[in-house]
């Protein structure tokens, strides 16, 4: 399912027009300004029962490997969002 697909059937399922539903979806999943991003780089945690967590984690700075030369480099250490599923998706 892709963006326009979700949007289509979070309009059908809540009686929401399409853009009304676009609007949501973007306020929640937009990667600079929604919610969920804005709360993880704030520290937190998004917690949405039976569906799962989301939380920003610490990548450890770690040693690779330039695969096409072979040379040892550095890659530093970094910030991800991890999501941990809750159990009703689990099932």
């Amino acid at each position: 399912m892709n963006k326009t697909e979700l949007t289509a059937a979070l309009a059908e399922n809540t009686g929401l027009s399409k853009a009304d539903a676009g609007k949501t979806i973007a306020a929640l999943f937009d990667a600079e300004d929604g919610l969920i991003a804005k709360t993880c780089r704030g520290g937190e945690k998004v917690v949405l029962t039976g569906f799962g967590t989301f939380e920003e984690k610490t990548q450890a700075a770690r040693k690779g490997v330039n695969p096409s030369t072979g040379a040892p480099l550095s890659i530093p250490e970094k910030k991800v969002v991890k999501f941990k599923p809750g159990t009703g998706l689990r099932k």
